[in-house]
């Protein structure tokens, strides 16, 4: 008996820009289902698309050698004008919200706007020898369902500002906040397509916002500022600071213009993720580090852990979807390191987890910080890497060949036009 395929391909007709793994485990349906993914191209210009690829057959699950044709192949796509900076499936705590059947699901994507997609699996895919797509008639199609660009409250011109990122809430699936260059953040109402509210977030850019896992008030934000900032929906006339870049030894003088004279320059931060399992933790990266860092909301002002093993700037993180998760990174040293934290977080171990309210003030005394150089796991790449997702837990199946899956999580990467999916 063959073993279980451990690495999946696909080879995009564009650039792959970003990505997700759709969080739907697909319980009771076919295993190719759970194998869906989201992607969003990288083109000049206002010819992008965003496409959902999944599994040509599920033979390839099992069988190394089954080449004839590319492990997934694009089941429908769709038009995008710009580039998408960020691409994700609705949260897994989405049941029948805002969706006529079991068969659809939304995808989500910034750009000049934040777009919500219907994608529909309705019809059985045929059976098809064509290579590289399925035929017009395969029952998958991506449809756009709500376009919402704001007026921008610090910019005069009709339209929002171009979009960097943005977190949908798993508890309240109908609220997705944005992050935007325009110095912004806005949280939606996607059901009604409103506009909930407008902040001021940072001094420059929002490069990235997370919800706090489990709270539908509070969210923090890194940006071009160097500042990681926590907002409460409930007081939105203050925030907290809870991380600032250190300024660098070596400033030139200011010059003339007093813009750049106001704020010495620090590094941005460019990426905020929370540990799902532990939401007292974040991690987070500065442009051009090669470094992560993880943060304490407890002990707020320097980070409790940094990751040192990438040799290049990193490009992109991802937090795994089990109880005690990975960390995934990914750079430009074509690196993708595996890295298990839970020993070091004390607090994962049987530490009740405190309420949302109570977490932005909860003291930690033993804040020193510790020097992880070690990850647990190394993939090295044909290129850089530019954007990572894990599945969720996808059930072992056995199939009617005779062969069997092992239950457990995949990690997809992009580099260029290429994405693999590695078993974890």
């Amino acid at each position: 008996m063959q073993g279980q395929t451990t690495l999946l391909q696909y080879e995009a007709p564009w650039p792959v820009h970003c990505l997700d793994w759709s969080k739907s485990s697909a319980s009771g349906q076919r295993p190719r289902s759970a194998f869906r993914l989201g992607i969003a191209s990288l083109i000049e210009g206002y010819n992008n698309r965003i496409a959902v690829v999944g599994l040509q057959d599920e033979r390839v699950l099992v069988e190394d050698d089954y080449t004839e044709y590319p492990d997934f192949v694009m089941l429908c796509d769709t038009a995008h004008g710009y580039p998408a900076t960020n691409l994700q499936w609705q949260p897994t705590s989405v049941h029948g919200w805002g969706q006529n059947s079991s068969s659809t699901e939304l995808l989500a994507a910034t750009g000049d706007a934040l777009r919500v997609y219907e994608y529909n699996s309705d019809a059985p895919p045929t059976s098809s020898t064509y290579v590289g797509r399925q035929s017009g008639n395969s029952g998958h199609t991506l449809t756009t369902k709500t376009a919402l660009s704001g007026q921008s409250k610090v910019q005069s011109q009709s339209l929002g500002a171009p979009l960097t990122n943005f977190s949908w809430n798993e508890k309240a699936p109908s609220l997705i906040v944005t992050s935007s260059i325009d110095t912004t953040c806005t949280v939606w109402n996607i059901e009604t397509s409103t506009a909930i509210t407008q902040l001021i977030a940072h001094d420059r850019e929002v490069y990235d916002v997370a919800w706090l896992p489990g709270s539908t008030d509070i969210f923090v934000s890194v940006g071009a500022d160097g500042s990681l900032r926590a907002f409460d929906l409930r007081s939105l006339e203050h925030s907290t600071i809870l991380y600032e870049t250190p300024t660098p030894k070596h400033v030139p003088l200011p010059s003339a213009s007093p813009s750049t004279s106001a704020r010495p320059p620090t590094s941005p931060l460019l990426r905020i993720g929370f540990n799902p399992s532990d939401s007292n933790y974040m991690s987070t990266f500065h442009m051009d580090g090669h470094d992560i860092q993880i943060l304490d909301m407890r002990s707020p002002g320097q980070p409790v852990m940094e990751l040192k093993a990438h040799h290049a700037p990193i490009n992109a993180f991802a937090w795994g979807p089990t109880e005690q998760p990975l960390l995934a990174t990914a750079g430009d040293d074509c690196q993708v390191l595996l890295w298990d934290l839970a020993s070091f977080n004390n607090a994962t171990q049987g530490a009740s987890p405190r309420s949302a309210s109570s977490r932005l003030n909860s003291p930690r005394p033993d804040a020193k910080k510790r020097i992880v150089t070690e990850p647990i796991m190394a993939y090295t790449a044909l290129s850089q890497v530019t954007s990572l997702a894990w599945s969720p837990q996808i059930q072992g199946v056995a199939m009617h060949t005779g062969h069997s899956t092992v239950t457990g999580e995949w990690l997809a990467i992009v580099s260029g036009k290429a994405v693999k999916a590695l078993k974890v």
